[in-house]
């Protein structure tokens, strides 16, 4: 297979992927948020958290609709880009896909239809019910979409005819393949941080233009509790066991994420560097000694294998990018703790909401989840790589036999340019929303009043 038509397969599809990606990772992260605003109201019969769900509701179906939209293609560019990894894998992964769109899809979006259009004609516990619903189908299709990568990075169940096509064995042992418990975990928390520094970003900015005060409030103080739990948890234990699962199940992917290039006891923790695929070396690190070693094998001189002690032709094609990536996610999230830390102590003391610079930093840190959460899937994919099944089927062996770079290259540019027109209609109706905001309170509050 032509290496340029590999390259703009996987670009084709990263492309389409991240860009359909921006908007589930809101939704199953809002979801949760509408969750816990409707059970407030309904426990306390606290009026504001109604009037302030209803933005949400509202951002998510829009997010929703998008979401939809930017995914059905996906389904297309495995057919038509993929067609020799569908055919050989359809038997186990399309179980799973189907999955998702029979039960989670549908559960989803039939019960978003009852919570954006019921709220005046049911009883606020079946709205509620509603809600609940909505936040299951939308985790319940995150679920089967990580069972189909989980399989691709970690298979297990399947059996393998004569003619390389793959069958699945045993539903229950796809379903709960080890790989896909943390990888789950780390996920679905990304997503509550996502959803938590947005909706913090909206409240601090209504603040900022004391507007909404009521609402800005209550999505300020709820954001900044759950994503201060959410961002620490993804540090430890979430990221913790990811990280283990991939130095034990896919270790040249390990050395590439670490920048370790040659096998080594007492291996240390990079925080800076840059590969030099030449010389097989870190240019300029900085690091933190045995910390590696100390995480990964829990002794301070663990070995930890090195790139050099893998074929070259099973290493990751760009091992620099795969190392970026990894420490980007890295770096970002240690920086999301430290934000939302500082936010919730300002809270406690009840000093956040009239904080400007606290403020300033919610409102200009929404971008930076959905560059984390890229980031950790570039490091995922790439990572992965040369393989689509890890250690059974590689990428070359994928693609679409009778599709040129050309036709590639024509559609990836179409795609580009709808959905440039796509991104530019989003923002234009998230913009209208925010400047609509949430229902009208009975009575401004001040943002130099202090107390929470």
């Amino acid at each position: 297979m032509n290496e340029s038509i590999i390259l703009l397969d996987r670009l084709h599809f990263a492309f389409n992927v991240i860009f359909h990606y921006l908007f589930p990772q809101l939704t199953m992260g809002l979801a949760f948020i509408i969750v816990v605003f409707k059970s407030i109201a309904l426990y306390t019969k606290n009026e504001a958290y109604n009037r302030a769900v209803r933005f949400l509701i509202r951002l998510f179906a829009v997010n929703f609709v998008f979401g939809v939209v930017t995914g059905i293609p996906m389904e297309f560019v495995f057919g038509t880009n993929w067609a020799e990894f569908s055919r050989r894998t359809g038997g186990v992964i399309g179980n799973t896909l189907a999955m998702e769109g029979l039960f989670a899809f549908l559960l989803e979006s039939a019960f978003l239809g009852i919570l954006i259009f019921g709220e005046k004609r049911l009883a606020p516990v079946v709205h509620w019910f509603a809600a609940l619903m909505v936040f299951i189908g939308t985790w319940l299709s995150g679920f089967f979409i990580l069972a189909t990568n989980a399989w691709m990075q970690h298979p297990v169940a399947y059996s393998i005819d004569g003619t390389g096509r793959f069958s699945i064995t045993s539903l229950p042992e796809m379903l709960t393949n080890p790989w896909l418990f943390w990888q789950y975990l780390h996920n679905m928390n990304a997503t509550l941080i996502t959803a938590s520094f947005v909706v913090a970003s909206i409240g601090a900015f209504y603040l900022l233009s004391n507007k909404h005060i009521e609402s800005a409030r209550l999505y300020v103080r709820n954001a900044v509790i759950i994503a201060a739990v959410a961002t620490v948890l993804q540090i430890f234990p979430f990221g913790d066991g990811e990280a283990r699962q991939v130095f034990k199940h896919q270790p040249i992917k390990a050395a590439a994420m670490e920048g370790i290039f040659h096998t080594q006891k007492g291996a240390p923790f990079v925080l800076f560097g840059q590969p030099n695929m030449d010389t097989l070396t870190l240019d300029n690190p900085i690091v933190i000694p045995y910390a590696d070693s100390l995480l990964v094998t829990g002794k301070m001189d663990g070995e930890i294998k090195g790139l050099s002690a893998f074929p070259k032709e099973d290493w990751p094609d760009s091992v620099p990018l795969v190392f970026y990536a990894f420490h980007a996610m890295v770096i970002l999230g240690s920086l999301f703790a430290l934000i939302m830390l500082t936010a919730l102590f300002l809270l406690w003391r009840k000093k956040l909401f009239p904080s400007r610079w606290m403020l300033w930093t919610l409102m200009l840190s929404a971008p930076l989840p959905y560059l984390a959460t890229i980031s950790g899937w570039i490091t995922t994919e790439t990572g992965r790589q040369p393989w689509l099944v890890y250690g059974l089927m590689r990428t070359a062996e994928g693609a679409s036999p009778h599709v040129s770079s050309g036709n590639i290259l024509f559609t990836l540019l179409g795609f580009t340019f709808i959905y440039l027109l796509m991104g530019i209609l989003f923002v234009t109706l998230v913009i209208r929303l925010i400047t609509i905001g949430p229902p009208q309170e009975s009575e401004p509050i001040k943002l130099t009043q202090e107390g929470e």
